[in-house]
This record gives structure tokens, C-alpha cells and sequence, in this order.
């Protein structure tokens, strides 16, 4: 979700303004993504790297935060989306990881949109930690060595329980990843935006999606291939 400040810049605002202005973004995708009936949606909202941002900046996302789950964790309730967080939650305050667990507490019996919001999250931070569950189980003897393998390190990422993304939607017209869900995106469509986040709206979230419904999903196989299968 990317672009929030160049958005202030531009209307000659503060930062914050520009995220405060995002979320009105974050919640019209929700609501989208319900709407169209993804299952999965997972936000990027604060990196592990926005730490060496401005103190001030910092400041006002970890408030903002707080704010966002004060008021928006009800409407979610209510219809059924259930809230997930990942991320280094020993990096965050005591206040902010308490209202954390009571909004997952709140939404877990839901079943609608599974709706995943990375705070403090890098996709290095993840697989390093995955790694070294896996070598805690193989040291304790829980784990053979051979038994290592993709589905293994998978189960021990943030999201080990969750389908792989298929579709990457990065705002704001940079062409990177940035350090996120590394291992999960390995087979993901990536779709890039000039627009900015705060300038994200349902019809540029359509685009998004009717570039992942043309495009052919191989997985290393041939057209051909995918074809007769699907045939």
C-alpha cells in the first residue's frame, strides 16, 4: 500500500495525513474484496525496514493503528471477516499488542474474508524464523533432517496455514516486493499501479483482478500442458 506520503506531498499535507487518508483506502478494499469473494487478503501495513523512519512518522502509524482498531474492528465483526496479525509483535507496545489479540480474539470464530494485516513484518524476518523452528525440532529430535522440505518450512511461516497469494497488487508505481511473504509469493502474478494508495478505489482494485483472470497459471508446465489438464 504504497504512496501515502507522496499523496500529502502533493496536497500539500503532513505525512500522517497520508496515512490517515489510507485507510479510507484499506477499508473500501476490504470491502471489495469481500464484495468479489477473495477469501484471502493480506495488507502490508508496516515493514520491518519503516522502523528507521522519522520518530515523529513512527509515531503517529503506531496511533494510528490503535485508532484504526478502536473503530473499524466492530464493522469487521459484523460481517464475518476475521482478523489476523503477522509480525514481530515483541517490537510493538504493550497497548498496541493487547488491542491486537482482543480484535483477533473477537473475529476468530468468523468465516467470511481472512483478512491478514503484516505489522513489523519482512519476509527475511519470517523465513529466518522458520528456520530456526526447524532447527529447534531437528535439535530436540522432533524433526529428521531429511524431512526438511518446501511444505515443512512452509508450515512454520506467519501465514503457514494460509494458500499461497496469487496476485501481488503493489500502488505508487514502484516494480519491487519489498521484502514481503518472500517464500509465499514465489508463483504469485505481480500487478503495478502509479496510482496511490489513497487513490486506490474499486475500479483500479477490478483492474487488478481482470489482469489475474487472463493470465494462465503454468507452474513450470507448458500451455499445452495446462491445457489437457484442464480440458
Amino acid at each position: 500500500m504504497d504512496g501515502n506520503g507522496r499523496w500529502a506531498r502533493s496536497q500539500g499535507k503532513p505525512r500522517h495525513a497520508g496515512h490517515r487518508a489510507g485507510v479510507k483506502s484499506v477499508r473500501m478494499t476490504v470491502e471489495a474484496a469481500a464484495e468479489r469473494g477473495v477469501s484471502h487478503l493480506t495488507l502490508f501495513a508496516f515493514s520491518s525496514e519503516n522502523w528507521g523512519r522519522p520518530e515523529e512518522e513512527v509515531s503517529s502509524l503506531m496511533s494510528l493503528f490503535v485508532e484504526a482498531l478502536r473503530r473499524e474492528v466492530g464493522e469487521l465483526h459484523r460481517n464475518n471477516v476475521r482478523l489476523r496479525f503477522i509480525g514481530a509483535r515483541d517490537q510493538l507496545s504493550n497497548g498496541l499488542v493487547k488491542k491486537i489479540g482482543e480484535a483477533e480474539a473477537k473475529t476468530a470464530g468468523n468465516t467470511g474474508l481472512r483478512l491478514n494485516v503484516a505489522v513489523a513484518y519482512g519476509g527475511r524476518w519470517d523465513m529466518v524464523n522458520a528456520a530456526k523452528a526447524l532447527a529447534s525440532r531437528v535439535q530436540s529430535g522432533d524433526l529428521a533432517l531429511d524431512d526438511i522440505d518446501d511444505a515443512a518450512l512452509s508450515a512454520e511461516l506467519q501465514l503457514g496455514d494460509t494458500p499461497d497469494p496469487d496476485l501481488l497488487i503493489r500502488t505508487g508505481g514502484e516494480q519491487r516486493i519489498s521484502n514481503f511473504l518472500l517464500w509465499d509469493l514465489a508463483y504469485a502474478e505481480l500487478w503495478f499501479t502509479d496510482v496511490l494508495w489513497p487513490k486506490f478505489d474499486k475500479a483500479e482494485f477490478d483492474k487488478a483482478l481482470a489482469f489475474f483472470a487472463a493470465k494462465q497459471r503454468r507452474y513450470g508446465h507448458t500451455g499445452d500442458q495446462v491445457e489437457a489438464v484442464e480440458c
